[in-house]
């Protein structure tokens, strides 16, 4: 059975993709959770037409991404932590403490955004990476040091 899907489905395409799927995997699966409509002359249109739509989306978000990434590319952060005796970290620097970092210099990014290679337990600094977009992946400099 052709379905033209109408979000993205996991291992079969993308929203706007018209797919030649089982039938009981269209009937049982794809149509009753609203993933996939059957394709007839005015689905398939309308699929072709939101395909369009949700790539010039893409390309407007990608482009306010772009913008975001040359404020924040190359840049440092400085964390400040409470820290024991040795230097020792009561606890981690985490995704939250590094966005607050962030946002103390105006720019707003969602803590999920970022990729945090290892758990940062100890005073240094560390390379951290921005996921912001397809493509649009910019690297900042995370200081952490010690409180006065």
């Amino acid at each position: 059975m052709k379905v033209v899907l109408q979000k993205d489905v996991l291992n079969l395409g993308d929203a706007g993709d018209v797919k030649e799927v089982a039938d009981g995997y269209a009937r049982n699966f794809l149509i009753p959770r609203r993933l996939a409509v059957r394709a007839n002359d005015g689905n398939t249109k309308m699929a072709l037409h939101q395909k369009k739509l949700a790539g010039l989306k893409r390309e407007k978000r990608v482009k306010v991404m772009k913008d975001l990434a040359a404020q924040i590319d190359g840049k440092t952060y400085e964390v400040t932590v409470k820290v024991g005796e040795n230097q020792k970290l009561f606890g981690s620097v985490t995704g939250n403490d590094v966005v607050n970092a962030i946002r103390k210099t105006g720019v707003e990014i969602d803590k999920r955004k970022l990729e945090i290679a290892d758990t940062i337990k100890n005073l240094g600094e560390y390379k951290v990476k921005v996921r912001l977009a397809e493509g649009v992946v910019p690297q900042i400099l995370v200081k952490v040091v010690a409180e006065a």
